[in-house]
């Protein structure tokens, strides 16, 4: 009985023997394998930790660049601020010199147009001053006529007695019968001076008589025109001359009534 218990007590101290020794060996094992888990744990802290080191390193770095690149964009954005307000500044100026080229185009197509009708204004000036001209030789050519024609009258003039032209009494004159009454009318044509027309200036309306200032006429004297016995009209003396005088016609109606040649009588006042 004795000996069962030993060798049953025996085999259990075997076995816890056994047990602990597996135990053991589980354990070292174990401890091995946790040894070498916390040897790659410390590599890998190891390399974590340089891996930091270098992450930190190119944090920094990138720090850096981006302090670069934020300064270098303050910069270009200040830059372009200056740009921009270059812009608005040139646009602007751009502006007012569109508005001002848009005003000298108006004032050169002003100035075109103004030019234009200058022009068209002295080209018809140019045809005036050429007719002018062209009237002014004709009126010479007419004054040296004319002049040439006073002179000749003049010339006349002067070999025969200018003063007062006795013509035949009017048709109720003859019908006088008394004597006294025909010397009555003589007296009173004796008191009017009578001549006749020498020419007759149609275009400047204006005729030339055979009276003057030694006649005494005077400018502003009315003279009666008959042609024969028929009243014709009035003309009034302009000009004075001495021995010839210029009058203008009362009525328009007369420059194409009298002719050279027409008898005058001044008119009674």
């Amino acid at each position: 009985m004795k000996e069962n218990k030993g060798k049953i007590l025996t085999i259990v101290l075997i076995i816890l023997f056994l047990a602990s020794l597996f135990l053991a060996v589980g354990i070292f094992y174990l401890l091995q394998q946790e040894k070498q888990h916390s040897l790659s744990l410390q590599e890998e802290l190891e390399d974590l930790k340089t891996k930091q080191k270098i992450t930190e390193s190119e944090l920094e770095r990138y720090r850096n660049t981006t302090k670069t690149l934020e300064a270098k964009l303050k910069e270009a954005n200040e830059k372009i601020n200056e740009l921009n307000a270059n812009i608005q500044a040139e646009r602007k100026t751009t502006q007012i010199a569109q508005e001002q080229i848009e005003e000298l185009k108006k004032s050169l197509e002003e100035q075109v147009s103004l030019r234009a009708n200058l022009e068209e204004q002295l080209t018809q000036a140019k045809k005036e001053t050429n007719s002018l001209k062209n009237q002014l030789v004709q009126l010479e050519s007419q004054r040296s006529e004319l002049e040439t024609k006073i002179k000749e009258l003049q010339a006349k003039m002067e070999k025969v007695e200018l003063g007062t032209i006795v013509v035949s009494p009017e048709p109720e004159m003859q019908k006088v019968e008394s004597y006294k009454e025909q010397a009555q009318v003589e007296r009173d044509l004796a008191t009017q001076l009578e001549g006749k027309i020498l020419v007759v200036n149609k275009e400047y309306n204006f005729v030339v008589i055979n009276l003057g200032s030694k006649d005494g006429v005077k400018a502003g004297d009315i003279f009666l025109v008959y042609r024969g016995n028929t009243y014709l009209g009035e003309i009034k003396v302009e000009k004075v001359h001495d021995s010839m005088s210029a009058a203008g016609f009362v009525s328009p109606e007369m420059k194409q009534q009298v002719s050279e040649g027409d008898r005058i009588l001044s008119k009674s006042k």
